[in-house]
């Protein structure tokens, strides 16, 4: 079987703009990558994220150096020997796995589990402002059963406390984005337990997180850039309750369900998230998410326009990928 490689980079507008404590941006540039063999095509979507060193140049060059391998058949398994965790691994891993289904006839979903898939709640993230700004943006979406705030600066208090009244009814995480010090972590902390929110994510940089397993957690705190493998989870199980999983960190599906699986086994509370990207990106991850006590895959609600076709959002569910998607 003859397969062929090729990537493409798409730009697509966010809707307004998307502000953490490291910065802010207005569109979401993705690089994907397609498969083609047999008459069929295998897709994957990535997000270079300047966090972890990547740029667009630097993915597409990475996929492109597989290519070759690709074409002589290397398979997923191999691929992880091949190529390192990141988002370039990730387009070419979802890719493959896509390809496999179109292939066989068999969904991916099928694969993964002999219960159909089934729609998920997902949070809706309101980026990074001041007080009154957040509290605004979460009032006009407060129906929605789970939200998620970006904060990390000196002081979140007024933050925490204005989305908190706008939205009384709402599961709420707060994603720190590694902007809080261990100076103000703890009366973040107490904050946020008066509050009642749901989980802290990433409260201090990665690797400076040592002091969160000596003190005490009122409110669940989860990894997210601390966390990128399956073999990080042990050393991290006396700092944190959660893990978020993302395809771009793990590089791929396959690797992500094996983190899962490892996560769960020790005992942390699973969440799926995503980078701000497309409904292509977001569909494996919704296989992925099945069972998570925490979905965040609202990418493509946070875009001006998504691909077509793309996932199904219902209020604050997101649905199953179809085939003529993904999968």
């Amino acid at each position: 079987m003859v397969r062929h490689l090729e990537t493409t980079v798409a730009a697509f507008p966010i809707a307004g703009a998307f502000t953490i404590s490291r910065g802010s941006k207005t569109e979401a540039r993705v690089v994907m990558c397609a498969i083609h063999a047999d008459g069929r095509t295998g897709m994957g979507e990535c997000v270079p994220y300047g966090r972890y060193g990547e740029t667009i140049e630097s993915v597409v060059a990475a996929i492109e150096a597989i290519a070759p391998r690709i074409a002589a058949g290397m398979e997923r398994q191999s691929l992880q020997a091949e190529m390192p965790a990141g988002a370039a691994r990730n387009a070419v891993d979802c890719a493959l796995w896509d390809l496999e289904a179109k292939l066989s006839g068999v969904t991916v979903a099928s694969r993964l589990s002999q219960t159909a898939p089934a729609s998920l709640t997902t949070a809706y993230t309101i980026s990074l402002a001041e007080a009154d700004v957040m509290a605004a943006q979460t009032k006009a979406v407060a129906h929605r059963a789970l939200l998620k705030i970006k904060v990390g600066t000196e002081d979140d208090e007024s933050r925490l406390r204005a989305v908190r009244a706008a939205a009384p009814d709402s599961v709420i995480i707060a994603d720190a984005n590694e902007g809080w010090t261990e100076e103000n972590l703890e009366r973040h902390l107490q904050i946020a337990a008066r509050e009642n929110i749901g989980l802290i994510e990433q409260p201090l940089p990665a690797g400076k997180d040592g002091v969160l397993a000596r003190i005490p957690r009122p409110v669940p705190i989860c990894a997210d850039e601390s966390v990128h493998h399956a073999r990080d989870l042990g050393a991290l199980r006396a700092r944190y309750d959660a893990v978020n999983i993302k395809l771009d960190k793990t590089g791929g599906l396959t690797e992500a369900l094996i983190m899962r699986d490892e996560a769960r086994r020790l005992g942390f509370k699973i969440m799926v998230g995503c980078m701000v990207g497309t409904s292509l990106a977001m569909a494996p991850a919704v296989l992925l998410a099945q069972g998570a006590e925490f979905v965040d895959l609202d990418g493509p609600l946070l875009l001006a326009r998504d691909r077509e076709p793309g996932l199904v959002y219902r209020d604050s569910l997101v649905f199953p990928p179809e085939p003529a998607l993904w999968g």
